[in-house]
C-alpha cells in the first residue's frame, strides 16, 4: 500500500522529542514523593543519556551540517535544529545542576550521606585527603606542560582534565603557562571516606575536589594561579564499511581503538574555569560558543550513579521485591513439556529471565536435544545464557549464534564472547552485510518419539539478565508449529543465502513488517468505516517512521480511537483537528524503563496482539533485521493485554499526555485514586522479598 508523506508541520522534531524525553527524567528526580537515592540515580540517567546522544545524534548532526544537509521529514533547516536543541540542553544542564545543588545534595548531607566540599574539609579530612592523594594518585599522574615540545595531548572521550595555569620558571628554566593533566580512568571519580573522618556514616569526596586541593605538588616551585576540571564528548558513532571488508570482526576492533579519539562534538568546564582559558579550550577543540558547557559541580554526574549502591540506606531507595514467575511454571519439573502443553508468557522484572537461561541450559544437558539457534545482541560482560551456550557447543551440540557486532557500545563484549563461543565449537556468524540483527530468538531442536520438534523463545528485550531486572519486556515461549517454523526460517536467511520465503505466522524486518503494519492500521479503518468499530493500541520506545504516521493520521480520520504508549521520541502529533482528533500519546517512566514493544489491533473482535523487536522506526523497518510474533494463545493474548497494556493506559502518576505541540502534561489522580501501574504489576507478580 501506498502512502503520501505527512505533511512536514504534521511531524515534530526527533532532536527535540529526545530532549523532553529527558525533562521527563528529570522531573522524577525532583519529585520528592521518589526515594532520595533513586532520585540520585534520575539525574545521573540524564546525563548517560546526553553522553550518548552527543556522541552520537549530535555528531551526525554537525556532520550534516558540514555538507548542508536536507531538512528532516519535520521540515526544520539543520542549522535550526543544532540551535534550538543546543539551547535547550543549556537550560537542561543548569537545571539539573540547580536540582543537585540545591536540592539533592542537602537533602543527602541531611541524610548522613555527605560529599565533602574541599573549601569546608576539617583539618583531620585535608590530612585524609593529602595523605590519599600522595598513596593512591600521585604515583599514576602524568601532567603535561604545553609548549612547542609538548603539543596539547589528545584527550580520550568522556575522560576527566584538567587544565591549570602557572607562573614562574621550571628547574630547565622554561617558562610556562598552561599545563594539562588526564586523570587516569583507573582512579574512582567518587571516593568513599572512612565515616571516622567524615563525621557521617557515608562520606564522599570527588577525586577532582582531592586533585584541586593537591595540583601544586605536581609543578614544585611554580605557582598554580587556575586549575579547572574539563571533559570533551566525542564523536563515537563506528565508520565500517560492512560491505567493503573481508573481516567485520577485525576491522571493528580496529575502529574501536579511534572510538576514545573521533570528533570533538562537546565540551565542559567548571564555571570557574577562567575566560581566556575557556578560549583557549574551545579554539583547541575546534568547537563554538554554543558546543560550551559550563557547570557548577563535577563534569560528569555518571559517575554517581555508584552511590546508592554504596549507600546502605533501604529507606532511601524502592522497595526490593522476589521476581515472580508464571503460574504454569510453578511445581513444573521439565520446562519442555510445559510449553507442548500451552504458550507461557514471561514478563520482566516483574517474572523472573531464570526460565529463558534454564531453557537453554537443559538444551545444553539434553541428550534428546540436537542444536540450538540464538541471536545476541546485548549480553552484557557476564552472561550466564551465554555460559550456557558454551557448555552446549562442548557438549556436541550444533549450537548457531548470531552475534551482532554492530550493537552500539557493546561491540567489545559482543567480540569477546564471539571469541569465547568459536573456540568451545559452536557456529558464529555476525548477521547480514548492511543489516542490525536485532530480532530476540532462541530456538531448540529436540528429538521427540522419533521425530523432531522445534521450541522457541521470541522475546521484545535483549538476553541480559542484568538489564531483565530493570526493563520491563515481554518473552514468548511456544512450540506452535507455524512459528517455530518461521523463527527457523529466518534463522536460514540470516546464516545463509537465498530469496525469502513467505513466512505464516512471524512479521519481519526488512520485508513484511512494516506493509503488514501499513495494512493492519487500513483494515482497522476500514472497520470504522463500516461501523464495526476501530481500535489500536501500541506501546513502543519510539515512533518517528512518517508513513505508518500517515496511516495512523489517516484511520484516526477514519475515526479509528488510537492510544499510543511512546516511552520516547514521539514524531506524531496527537489532537490536530480534522487530521489526529482521535489519537492519543502518552509516555509511562517510572522505576522500570519501560521497553516492550506491544500492538494490539481489534480486528472486528479478534482481538489481535503482536510482541515485537521492533520500534516504529525506519531503521527498525528497513535497515534491521526484526521479528514480530503473534500471540496466539488466549490465555496469554490476555495476560499481555492485562498487564502491557490496561494499566498504562490507567495510569495517572507517572504517565505524561502529549499534546499537538509535542509537550507532555504529567498526569495527576484529581479525584480519582492514584494508580501507577509499575507499583500496580509489582503488587500482583511479585512479592515481598523479606518475605519470600
Amino acid at each position: 500500500m501506498s502512502l503520501p508523506l505527512p505533511r512536514p508541520d504534521h511531524l515534530l522534531n526527533r532532536e527535540l522529542g529526545f530532549i523532553a524525553f529527558n525533562r521527563r527524567i528529570m522531573d522524577l528526580a525532583a519529585d520528592p514523593r521518589v526515594p532520595l537515592l533513586e532520585r540520585l540515580r534520575y539525574l545521573c540517567i540524564v546525563s548517560s543519556n546526553l553522553d550518548e546522544f552527543f556522541e552520537i545524534r549530535m555528531a551526525g548532526l554537525r556532520e550534516q551540517l558540514k555538507y548542508e544537509g536536507p531538512p528532516g521529514p519535520d521540515g526544520m533547516p539543520l542549522p535550526d535544529v543544532y540551535r534550538e536543541v543546543s539551547r535547550q540542553v543549556h537550560t537542561l544542564v543548569t537545571d539539573q545542576y540547580r536540582l543537585l545543588n540545591d536540592d539533592l545534595l542537602p537533602a543527602l548531607d541531611g541524610e548522613g550521606i555527605r560529599f565533602l566540599r574541599r573549601n569546608a574539609w576539617t583539618a583531620e579530612q585535608q590530612a585524609w585527603a593529602q595523605d590519599h592523594f600522595r598513596r593512591e594518585i600521585l604515583p599514576v599522574l602524568t601532567p603535561i606542560g604545553l609548549d612547542p615540545s609538548h603539543p596539547f595531548p589528545r584527550v580520550l572521550n568522556k575522560s576527566l582534565n584538567f587544565a591549570i595555569e602557572l607562573e614562574g620558571r621550571d628547574a630547565f628554566g622554561r617558562l610556562s603557562v598552561n599545563a594539562v593533566l588526564q586523570a587516569p580512568r583507573a582512579l574512582p571519580r567518587v571516593i568513599r571516606v572512612p565515616a571516622a573522618v567524615a563525621g557521617c556514616p557515608h562520606g564522599f569526596v570527588f577525586l577532582s575536589s582531592v586533585l584541586h586541593a593537591h595540583v601544586g605538588e605536581l609543578f614544585l616551585g611554580m605557582s598554580v594561579t587556575g586549575c579547572y576540571q574539563f571533559r570533551v564528548t566525542r564523536n563515537s558513532d563506528l565508520m565500517v564499511e560492512e560491505d567493503e571488508v573481508k573481516n567485520l570482526r577485525q576491522a571493528l576492533q580496529s575502529e574501536l581503538t579511534h572510538r576514545q579519539f573521533g570528533d570533538e562534538v562537546r565540551l565542559e568546564v567548571a564555571d570557574s574555569c577562567s575566560e581566556d582559558m575557556t578560549r583557549f579550550l574551545l579554539r583547541t577543540f575546534d568547537l563554538d560558543e554554543q558546543d560550551l558547557y559550563r557547570v557548577h559541580g563535577p563534569v560528569n554526574l555518571v559517575r554517581l550513579m555508584q552511590v546508592p549502591d554504596w549507600v546502605d540506606r533501604p529507606d532511601l531507595k524502592f522497595a526490593r521485591f522476589a521476581q515472580g514467575k508464571p503460574t504454569e511454571l510453578n511445581g513444573t519439573s521439565n520446562l519442555y513439556d510445559t510449553i507442548r502443553k500451552r504458550d507461557v508468557i514471561l514478563h520482566h522484572p516483574f517474572q523472573s529471565f531464570a526460565p529463558v537461561v534454564e531453557f537453554i541450559r537443559l538444551a545444553a544437558e539434553d541428550p534428546e536435544v540436537l542444536a540450538i539457534r540464538q541471536t545476541v545482541y546485548r549480553a552484557g560482560t557476564d552472561s550466564e545464557l551465554i555460559e550456557a551456550l558454551i557448555l552446549a557447543a562442548r557438549n556436541g551440540k550444533e549450537v548457531t549464534v548470531v552475534v551482532e557486532l554492530m550493537a552500539r557500545f557493546d561491540e567489545e563484549a559482543n567480540i569477546n564472547w564471539a571469541s569465547r563461543l568459536e573456540e568451545a565449537g559452536a557456529h558464529v556468524v555476525y548477521g547480514v552485510v548492511g543489516y542490525k540483527t536485532h530480532a530476540k530468538m532462541s530456538m531448540v531442536v529436540r528429538r521427540e518419539r522419533g521425530s523432531l520438534r522445534r521450541y522457541v523463545h521470541v522475546g521484545t528485550g535483549n538476553y541480559h539478565s542484568r538489564t531483565t531486572k530493570f526493563y520491563t519486556d515481554f518473552g514468548l515461549f511456544t512450540c506452535d508449529a507455524d512459528i517455530t517454523a518461521d523463527i527457523n526460517e529466518i534463522f536460514l536467511q540470516i546464516t545463509g543465502l537465498g530469496q525469502h520465503a513467505p513466512l505464516k505466522r512471524v512479521l519481519q524486518s526488512p520485508f513484511t513488517l512494516h506493509p503488514a503494519l501499513i495494512a493492519a492500521i487500513a483494515r482497522e479503518a476500514d472497520h470504522a468505516r463500516a461501523g464495526r468499530g476501530g481500535r489500536i493500541v501500541a506501546k513502543m520506545n519510539a515512533l518517528v517512521e512518517p508513513t505508518i504516521i500517515q496511516a495512523l493520521y489517516e484511520a484516526s480520520q477514519a475515526g479509528v480511537k488510537i492510544d499510543l504508549i511512546v516511552r520516547g521520541v514521539c514524531a506524531l502529533r496527537p489532537g490536530l483537528e480534522g487530521i489526529s482528533d482521535n489519537i492519543r500519546v502518552r509516555s509511562v517512566i517510572g522505576r522500570f524503563l519501560e521497553h516492550p514493544r506491544i500492538f494490539y489491533f481489534r480486528n472486528d473482535r479478534a482481538h489481535d496482539v503482536l510482541l515485537a523487536s521492533a520500534d516504529w522506526m525506519s531503521r527498525n523497518f528497513f535497515r534491521r533485521i526484526e521479528a514480530c510474533v503473534p500471540v496466539l494463545d488466549s490465555n496469554a493474548k490476555r495476560r499481555v493485554m492485562r498487564e502491557g497494556l490496561r494499566p498504562y493506559l490507567r495510569d495517572n502518576t507517572h504517565a505524561w499526555v502529549m499534546d499537538s505541540q509535542g509537550h507532555y502534561r504529567r498526569r495527576k489522580p484529581g479525584r480519582a485514586n492514584p494508580y501507577n501501574a509499575q507499583q500496580h504489576l509489582l503488587g500482583e507478580l511479585t512479592k515481598d522479598e523479606e518475605l519470600s
